[in-house]
């Protein structure tokens, strides 16, 4: 028997081991099985009696077509006892993101209507690339911030984009800290000018209030990827050479950044009872090549290596399919016996 054909259990038992965990997120590069995973432990979670919200925070995922219903921008949509779904419209979100900062410009200065020119530039900056993430990740603090849910499962946009975020996060905190810093400065000559001229004190800083807001919210992003207690960043990998390197690199980043790394999941094995005497050449080099690229992750990961999962031979859609797939990731285990309550 190969690895291909084990239905591992340690993914469970990292479950077990780390009951305070709420937030797990499966990544890895476009098309590798992060909606598969994500809605299969979402499945298993559920059937145990775990209130569940899996959603997807990648524009190209498709939660909707795994679960065969329409989901999309439709907030959590109840699949079964347990289990909620849901896909973030991140045009709708820049779009209310607009309106908002349309209507704070109109309180602010008491105008009947947003100049041209200020509307000119709200379109410019909706239209930045940065804002599809921001307002993607802007959504999710606002979903995690409610509580409803035992665990959040999150079907994490591509690497190069997660990460990306990361990074302009800390600019952004970084920016805004020393914006807010100059501005609390200048509140302070306009109150001391305030007093020598026996003005009322200046009205509330709006302006300041803003950035400490927008400010506040990309530290609450921020803290959720690297919340070591409760958050589980899980890799899933296909043993091909380059998908292996990008990996490394990915989770050489991730660790720079503080992302908890909880291990890595291994797709699309080719099992070895296909390779019958009539079996295709290519299937067998196909599997002597996968041997070959599992040993060097084995070697280079370790006991991180938390399942094995075959090629299917079908598509992952429908619940009995995502059922077969809970199976393989994690056995007949449960998550009995853990220390304490997710919640």
């Amino acid at each position: 028997m190969t690895t291909a054909t084990v239905a591992s259990t340690e993914l469970a038992e990292a479950f077990r081991a780390h009951p305070e965990r709420r937030y797990v997120m499966f990544g890895g590069k476009g098309g590798l099985g992060k909606t598969t995973f994500s809605a299969a432990t979402a499945f298993w979670l559920a059937e145990q009696g775990k209130r569940v919200l899996v959603f997807s925070v990648d524009p190209q995922a498709s939660l909707s077509d795994i679960f065969q219903q329409d989901i999309f921008g439709k907030g959590p949509v109840k699949i079964l006892d347990n289990l909620w779904a849901q896909e973030i419209d991140a045009d709708r979100h820049i779009r209310e993101y607009q309106q908002e900062i349309r209507q704070k410009i109109l309180d602010m200065y008491g105008l009947d209507e947003v100049p041209q020119e200020i509307e000119d530039y709200i379109q410019a900056a909706s239209a930045e690339p940065a804002m599809e993430e921001s307002a993607i990740f802007d959504s999710v603090v606002d979903i995690v911030n409610q509580g409803d849910y035992d665990f959040y499962i999150y079907d994490l946009v591509p690497l190069g984009h997660a990460l990306y975020y990361l990074s302009m996060a800390k600019v952004y905190d970084e920016w805004i800290a020393r914006i807010t810093r100059l501005r609390e400065e200048m509140r302070e000559y306009e109150e001391v000018a305030a007093r020598m001229k026996r003005q009322k004190e200046v009205d509330e800083d709006q302006i300041l209030g803003e950035l400490q807001y927008i400010r506040g919210r990309i530290n609450s992003a921020s803290r959720i990827l690297t919340d070591r207690q409760r958050t589980a960043f899980f890799f899933v990998v296909v043993p091909e050479q380059m998908i292996l390197v990008d990996t490394k690199k990915a989770a050489e980043l991730f660790s720079k950044f503080d992302v908890p790394i909880g291990g890595y999941v291994l797709n699309r094995l080719i099992r070895e009872e296909l390779l019958s005497d009539g079996a295709p050449g290519f299937l067998r080099n196909r599997f002597e090549m996968q041997q070959g690229q599992l040993a060097e992750i084995h070697r280079t990961f370790g006991d991180q290596v938390l399942a094995h999962v075959p090629e299917l031979e079908r598509d992952v859609t429908g619940l009995p399919m995502i059922e077969r797939v809970a199976r393989l990731l994690y056995g007949d285990a449960s998550l009995a016996g853990a220390k304490g309550e997710a919640r």
